[in-house]
């Protein structure tokens, strides 16, 4: 007799180790073994298992960790050392060739990579696990690969800027799978850490529900909250006599705003509309506002959809024509923005 399938999670973390990442060498080993055992902690909370896989690239790709059950990860300390060029492609194409080869015998088995660099491509071509040593050919590989992955293959990069990103584009990697992250300081490290940590939370749930892979892991456009999602993340509809949604004409503190609309305000009972990026902390609800009805879905389900960890994280509205994000205000003078709406829990 065949029992339910297990959730097995493929999760490869693709470290740049060139010179210039030298002065973050040891923010890199934090970040990666918070990542580490946060992916523990809800690998057992969610009942997923977990095996992480770790390379390391400079002029070289070389395979440090793979494949081990969370739970018995090392800590990077002994494992991460920078020093020399940047060969992306060349781990990009190895690290994705050879997770391929791991059996997906006997589970619901998916793959997640995060490829973390601080500069350009400058050294495939010189780098013996590259299959060519041609420029445009590597590109032309790295994308036809992503192009005829399976469905069940996440493959996301973090890039240090615009540049960056429109290579990554130019490799094939989703517009929303490429984020951007301050590679100049350790903060900027702790950042992307979040980020991916988001990205992870994301992914994980969306496992629970059946979703296998994604192409827009770091979005909260369309990609992310959509009929479909909301559904799949199980939030349902707030009685429309509970809430209220009231337009903002100018600039405004928020209790101020909600006062001259001819409501008390109660602190933790508004909610902004997320208009541009900024952090939420771990405590804050969401609200989703389907635009056409005007219908409203909260609980902790829509952190969820989300992929908002249980930290502080910087979130980035992207464009949704159907739904917008409000976020909780436990402040009494938070600037409200014209042309907005304020949510209005009664």
């Amino acid at each position: 007799m065949s029992g339910k399938q297990n959730y097995i999670n493929h999760v490869a973390l693709v470290l740049d180790a060139s010179s210039s990442m030298s002065h973050l060498s040891r923010k890199v080993v934090e970040v990666a073994d918070q990542q580490i055992s946060y992916l523990a902690r809800r690998s057992e909370e969610l009942d997923q298992e977990t095996r992480v896989t770790v390379y390391v690239f400079s002029n070289t790709v070389e395979c440090v960790i793979y494949d081990k059950d969370v739970l018995r990860m090392p800590s990077l300390k002994q494992l991460y050392r920078a020093g020399g060029m940047t060969a992306l492609l060349a781990a990009a194409l190895k690290s994705q060739h050879e997770l391929a080869q791991t059996a997906q015998l006997y589970g619901d088995h998916s793959f997640l990579t995060f490829v973390l660099t601080d500069g350009q491509e400058n050294a495939s071509h010189r780098c013996q696990d590259a299959p060519s040593k041609d420029p445009r050919v590597l590109v032309e590989s790295v994308a036809r690969m992503i192009e005829t992955q399976a469905d069940n293959w996440t493959l996301a990069v973090l890039v240090p800027d615009q540049m960056g990103k429109r290579e990554a584009m130019r490799c094939g990697f989703p517009k929303d799978n490429i984020a951007i992250w301050d590679a100049t300081s350790t903060q900027g490290l702790e950042e992307a850490g979040q980020v991916i940590q988001e990205a992870t939370e994301k992914f994980m749930v969306g496992r629970t529900k059946g979703i296998r892979g994604s192409r827009a892991v770091f979005s909260t456009g369309a990609e992310t909250v959509n009929k479909d999602t909301i559904k799949a993340a199980g939030l349902t509809p707030v009685n429309p006599s509970q809430y209220q949604l009231i337009s903002v004409t100018r600039d405004a503190g928020i209790r101020e705003w909600v006062v001259e609309s001819g409501h008390t305000y109660r602190t933790g009972g508004a909610f902004y509309q997320l208009s541009k990026s900024e952090k939420i902390q771990a405590r804050k609800r969401i609200a989703v506002l389907e635009k056409k009805t005007n219908r409203v879905y909260t609980g902790p389900e829509a952190r969820a959809l989300l992929g908002l960890p249980d930290v502080d994280v910087r979130v980035k509205p992207h464009h949704n024509d159907d739904f917008t994000i409000f976020v909780q205000s436990t402040s009494v003078n938070r600037k409200l923005l014209p042309n907005t709406r304020l949510l209005l829990m009664l």
